[in-house]
């Protein structure tokens, strides 16, 4: 046992099945285990994506494998914390269908029929962040039988993970996610990614032995905390900065046993804690606050109740509470919110879908630099939470609870009332006027609308976005189909991890557009995200066979089709700004033959650095790494044959582009596709073969991929 990892064991728990261990768990108080809804099915012999609250005489056991391995504990479910899986984001949505990942809920709290012994320890919880090297453990409890992983992106409601060590077996489901750097869980497993070579697990039940691979998923910290709002707070690592000037001022503040008791006993009751009693002191009231997940503004919250009862004027003091509140601020920056206010905000953003993270903190901090890329806006408003108002502003978590709101009821969304009513509750916590809450809404809602009128009439047509994965040499695919549209919609729609033929992809993309496209789908933009290795990859000649209803489906005929590259990075970022913003007077560039040599290519494309319109006119062997070369400096559009050359083709090519504005390109490529299909007695047409990268970073490709994605979104 790694020394450094004992808090992981002292909290690790393995959840029994009539045949053995069917999965893991994590305790996150003396009576309670938090594990993943699927793990409690296996163990009852249910179906894993059972939804059914199971009885109170429905009972599993439970063990801690590293304190007491014999000994075995009773487990029920808590009605309050019953989440099964489910396909959407909506609690009582369908259970996900065979092979769908990610899916929604899967998280279940079991209470023991005992507490836990002296030696077992909750563990302490922390945000994933970075690209810390994190371990998971089998459900046997056997400190040998880890996994090694990274975490590649967090996004709700997974994590994902590429795996570096060790098999994925079923008995890691709802065990913790260990980051040995930072010393906390960071998530639950939940699933790992099959492919068609290894063998599907059983649907029922959770065996011993499951399969292995080479992507990894967890559960969050902010997707467990959405999903059950009523979760006692979790540990955290106690705070060591400012703790003994937080005692100090407490001191000051507290002047008796009775009160430091009597706050003792709230903060208790209030974190799902048991309280001391008549051992009360001031380190224990502020190791119960600094132990627990926003814990302090919880302890501020019964602090500033208590006083107000007894000694208000003490309230009014220079060196007192606003001192206590600095302090606080120094053990715990980031801890504006007490729990439940936190939950409650949580549950609010989960069913947001018209506001970009990103963009919600370039608009709240514009000045802020160095910001982590928000994955969700659960952790954007995590980080505006941590930021003080600017002299006659309101808070920044504040001013991004407003422009959410204002975002949400424009695109017709019900949440925003309660975001408005959740800011007017919270206001005063944070020292903030209501009206001057409202006011600022106000004007969000002005510049919003302006912004939107001088955009026009929408946003443009949908996207139907297929991540595309192909399989060496390129006749098999994994993929995963998003939809996007102007309205704020970004979502999975589709899912396929097993690997299909082509045909299978234009059937799901054809049921997308039937289904999921609920804005214009005959104008919808198909667009494929795919390697740079695999960009002359003949999507637009892929079919769907004729049938009764509506007859064969042909992308490149129906549909505006452009493929995308899966490794856009921030360093091309700048280049890719400056070509765009050049796109309607900047003159195209022809990459002929001459220009095989990368040196070539290379001075062309920097001595034209405001060039966003290339095309590339030579052997198929030199194509894709002057197609690399292209992405490298940022070009916005590329088009190319993939089987001619020659004068009088880069000639074609040229004059196809020359007088079409460049957001007409993928229309005017469609129409060529569609004559060279027409006129199937001439072999040698312009469209037979003709590909474009129509490529701009403002969508990034979905978070879960199998593999790692390098494109990010500025």
């Amino acid at each position: 046992m790694n020394f450094d990892d004992a808090a992981l064991y002292r909290a690790f728990v393995s959840i029994l099945g009539p045949s053995g261990a069917v999965g893991a768990g994590v305790l996150i108080t003396p009576g309670l285990v938090l594990t993943c809804a699927h793990v409690v099915n296996s163990a009852l012999g249910r179906d894993r994506f059972d939804t059914a609250l199971p009885l109170r005489d429905q009972v599993v056991q439970v063990r801690l494998p590293h304190v007491e391995l014999e000994h075995k504990f009773v487990g029920r479910v808590d009605p309050k914390s019953w989440r099964p899986p489910r396909s959407r984001s909506e609690l009582g949505s369908a259970p996900p269908s065979a092979g769908m990942l990610p899916y929604y809920g899967d998280l279940a709290v079991l209470e023991l029929n005992a507490e836990a012994p002296s030696d077992a320890e909750p563990a302490p919880f922390l945000h994933q962040s970075g690209g810390n090297e994190v371990v998971a453990l089998w459900a046997s409890g056997h400190p040998l039988t880890t996994v090694r992983a990274v975490p590649r992106v967090s996004a709700h409601p997974w994590i994902a993970l590429d795996v570096q060590g060790g098999k994925v077996l079923d008995g890691f489901s709802g065990g913790p996610l260990w980051d040995r750097e930072r010393q906390a869980v960071v998530g639950l497993v939940v699933a790992d990614h099959q492919t068609a070579r290894q063998s599907a697990p059983p649907p029922s039940r959770a065996g011993r032995h499951g399969t292995s691979g080479t992507s990894m998923y967890a559960i969050g910290l902010s997707s467990i905390e959405a999903e059950l709002p009523s979760l006692p707070p979790v540990a955290v690592p106690t705070a060591g900065r400012g703790h003994q000037r937080f005692l100090a001022i407490l001191e000051e503040l507290l002047t008796t046993r009775h009160a430091i008791k009597e706050c003792e006993q709230r903060l208790a009751a209030q974190l799902g804690r048991k309280s001391v009693g008549q051992a009360a002191d001031v380190e224990r009231l502020a190791g119960l606050a600094t132990g627990v997940r926003r814990g302090v503004p919880e302890l501020l919250d019964i602090v500033y109740e208590y006083l107000d009862e007894h000694h208000p004027s003490s309230l009014t003091e220079p060196d007192g509470w606003e001192k206590l509140l600095r302090i606080s601020r120094l053990v715990r920056p980031r801890e504006r919110l007490s729990p439940k206010r936190r939950r409650a905000l949580n549950a609010l953003l989960a069913q947001c879908r018209a506001t970009d993270p990103s963009a919600l903190l370039r608009i709240v901090l514009p000045y802020a630099e160095g910001l982590p890329i928000p994955d969700s806006l659960a952790a954007a408003t995590d980080i505006l939470e941590g930021y003080d108002p600017q002299p006659g502003q309101i808070a920044p978590l504040l001013q991004g609870i407003s422009h959410i709101s204002v975002q949400e009821r424009a695109a017709g969304s019900d949440v925003a009332d309660d975001l408005d009513a959740w800011a007017a509750r919270t206001a005063p916590r944070l020292r903030v006027e209501r009206p001057a809450v409202e006011q600022f809404r106000a004007q969000a809602a002005t510049a919003h609308s302006i912004t939107f009128a001088s955009r026009g009439a929408g946003a443009g047509p949908p996207r139907v976005q297929v991540e595309l994965l192909p399989v060496s040499p390129g006749h098999l695919f994994t993929y995963q189909i998003w939809v996007w549209s102007g309205n704020g919609r970004h979502e999975v729609v589709s899912t396929q991890d097993t690997e299909v033929p082509s045909q299978q992809i234009v059937e799901a993309i054809r049921t997308v557009l039937r289904t999921e496209v609920q804005e214009d789908p005959e104008t919808a933009l198909l667009e494929f995200f795919v390697a740079p290795a695999w960009l002359r990859l003949d999507v637009d000649t892929w079919e769907f066979p004729d049938d009764v209803d509506d007859g064969g489906f042909h992308p490149g005929i129906h549909r505006r089709l452009v493929l995308r590259s899966s490794e856009r990075t921030r360093e091309t970022y700048a280049g890719w700004k400056r070509r765009s913003s050049a796109l309607p007077n900047a003159p195209r560039l022809l990459l002929d033959e001459r220009c095989t040599d990368p040196a070539v290519a290379r001075g062309q494309l920097e001595v034209s650095p405001d060039t966003g319109i290339v095309i590339i006119c030579c052997n198929q062997r030199q194509q894709g790494r002057m197609l690399r070369q292209c992405l490298q400096a940022g070009v916005h559009t590329v088009l190319w044959h993939r089987e001619d050359q020659g004068r009088r083709l880069a000639t074609d090519l040229l004059a196809l582009v020359k007088s079409i504005d460049h957001t007409g390109i993928p229309e005017a490529i469609r129409l060529e596709r569609a004559k060279a299909l027409a006129d199937p007695d001439c072999l040698t047409h312009l469209g037979r073969g003709l590909s474009l990268l129509h490529d701009g970073p403002d969508h990034r490709p979905p978070p879960l991929a199998p593999d790692p994605w390098a494109l990010t979104q500025p």
